[in-house]
């Protein structure tokens, strides 16, 4: 007969298996898992085992039973349950059979049901409406079905009793199952809510496509604490919820709003390409493929294509994909993304920048005037109120001073833009220099303490790309650009604009200055040959601007399907 132990602090009662290695705590759960067989017990892990006292057993023995009484208790509830879950189970089964003799037929005596989606529901209150969607949410109480229908337009909630609430169909419906509903629309009885103010009573539906249950149910599938990566990989399920469909939504409205804004100012929509052979922003961010045998990219940017249109189109934007191959990971870049630019004849730089402030709150101010993308809006970002103009308008120079002035410093970097480090294998942290390309963390850091938004403007040459024109300046200091970058608080940059060289030999020694052979750009030269003009435009990013406007934490919100560095997928 082997020996039971017992450690009473160290061993467990509920790892432990008696043995010496690995000790019971307590002596009642020894007797209680092993009867009177032998037993050692010690106090503590320093101290030898001895037999336990006969107290100690008299006392234990009762805690033994009680243990006992514990376990019948439970297996009692046990078999009871399972009991109950066995009678449940074929009351469920009984019942399922009884509603496949249930079979619904449209009563041809009713009124003819109006076809509709739910967004057009109101004006058809009292009367008999048909409608189709996806079980958005499913609620079985009483007897009664409660179903809150989607079909994109809207939410609505339906009402399935007696009859109807009572076929196979009925029992067995599913998250995501589109059906077809056929009822009275009805006012939403006094102390109760529903979205649109109305529910549908209905008197006949049926299953159009039926989702699976178990463990391919929509909710096993994806939840509110699904991985990042798992939502990603289903953003075609992700997009059926609340919040990722009102972003879309708004993103519409925004571009809509956008087009409007535009037209109004007398720009013309066109639709340039997004394969070429020209680079706009630098090689290093380019997408290369093989084009029928010769080297072409995805644009970076449609400005050039453009600038061309002037002279034939006047002003003209464009709502364009743009490609950038930079391998950033960070929440405001995306390797494609929605590129809204626009390119305006005979202005000057504060034309420019008055025309983008005026387009920008023109466009929120038309969204928040529509009750629908109010309401969107709400939603989303509910302390969100319109920027008043005018917007800040700051220099580069007086940038970096007031980053210095505030102790915002940035992360040196040797000649090759390492970062240097200290001893301590930390980033070495210094003050901006007139010269410095303003980092994004600090800039967006200045931008949010402002609060506003900010115009910074008057960027050096070196910084910038090749067809901007420079700004006159007096004195000493660098080579400025009537350039500028509107930065938004919480996202940072959303709108870089600038003039563009309007002189056919400032641009010809542009190209030679940063290396570009201008053969390829004979088109973009010649507008500075037959009938040139002072003109300029912007590009803004319609993610980061949605997600200014909508309070998101990421542009990959704010995309239908999200690109960026190794996530090209679904």
């Amino acid at each position: 007969m082997s020996t039971t132990y017992v450690d009473e602090t160290s061993g467990s009662d509920e790892t432990g298996k008696g043995t010496q290695e690995q000790p019971y705590q307590t002596l009642a759960f020894a007797i209680f898992t092993h009867g009177t067989t032998p037993i050692l017990v010690r106090k503590d892990s320093a101290a030898p085992y001895e037999e336990p006292t006969q107290s100690a057993l008299k006392k234990a023995k009762k805690g033994a039973d009680g243990l006992e009484k514990k376990r019948k208790k439970a297996e009692e509830l046990a078999e009871r349950e399972a009991k109950e879950k066995s009678e449940e189970r074929e009351r469920r089964q009984k019942l399922l059979e009884e509603s496949k003799k249930v079979v619904l037929e449209e009563d041809p005596s009713l009124p003819k049901a109006v076809k509709a989606k739910i967004g057009n529901l109101a004006p058809l209150s009292g009367q008999r409406v048909r409608v189709s969607g996806w079980v958005h949410r499913l609620r079985d109480q009483n007897k009664i079905i409660f179903i809150v229908l989607r079909d994109g337009t809207g939410y609505l909630q339906c009402v399935l009793s007696g009859r109807v609430a009572h076929t196979y169909e009925a029992l067995t419906l599913t998250l995501e199952s589109t059906v077809e509903l056929v009822g009275t629309l009805q006012p939403v009885p006094d102390g109760k809510t529903a979205p649109g103010g109305h529910e549908l009573i209905v008197d006949y539906w049926r299953v159009l496509g039926a989702a699976p249950g178990g463990d391919e149910a929509f909710t096993n599938r994806l939840n509110e604490k699904s991985d990042p990566s798992i939502l990603a990989d289903l953003r075609h399920l992700v997009i059926r919820g609340e919040i990722a469909s009102a972003v879309l939504k708004l993103r519409a409205a925004l571009l809509s709003s956008f087009r409007t804004s535009l037209v109004a100012r007398d720009l013309l929509e066109v639709t340039p390409p997004c394969m070429v052979q020209t680079q706009v922003e630098g090689g290093a961010t380019l997408f290369k493929f093989d084009y029928y045998g010769q080297p072409a990219f995805l644009t970076q940017s449609s400005q050039l294509y453009l600038e061309t249109c002037l002279p034939s189109l006047g002003d003209v934007f464009c709502v364009q994909e743009s490609f950038r191959a930079e391998n950033s990971h960070t929440r405001r870049h995306l390797s494609e993304y929605t590129h809204l630019e626009a390119e305006l004849a005979f202005i000057t730089f504060d034309d420019l920048m008055n025309h983008i402030e005026g387009v920008i709150c023109d466009t929120v101010e038309r969204l928040l005037a529509d009750p629908a993308t109010a309401v969107l809006i709400k939603q989303l970002n509910p302390n969100f109120t319109a920027p008043s103009r005018p917007f800040l308008r700051l220099s580069y120079v007086d940038a970096i001073k007031w980053l210095n002035d505030h102790g915002i410093q940035h992360e040196a970097e040797d000649a090759k833009g390492n970062v240097i480090k200290d001893e301590a294998g930390n980033p070495k942290m210094v003050n901006h220099a007139v010269g410095d390309d303003i980092a994004e963390a600090a800039e967006r850091r200045m931008t949010d303490i402002l609060g506003v938004p900010v115009f910074l403007y008057g960027f050096p040459a070196e910084l910038k790309a090749f067809y901007m024109k420079k700004m006159q300046t007096e004195g000493e200091g660098p080579v400025c650009t009537e350039s500028c970058d509107l930065l938004m608080p919480g996202v940072g940059e959303i709108v870089g604009g600038s003039m563009r060289i309007s002189d056919i030999n400032e641009l010809l020694a542009a190209y030679k200055r940063e290396g570009i052979d201008p053969a390829p750009y004979y088109w973009f030269t010649d507008q500075r040959k037959y009938g040139t003009c002072e003109h300029g435009g912007y590009g803004l990013g319609v993610e980061r601007f949605l997600a200014w406007l909508a309070n998101r934490y990421t542009v990959r919100e704010c995309s239908l399907y999200p690109r960026w560095p190794g996530r090209a997928t679904p």
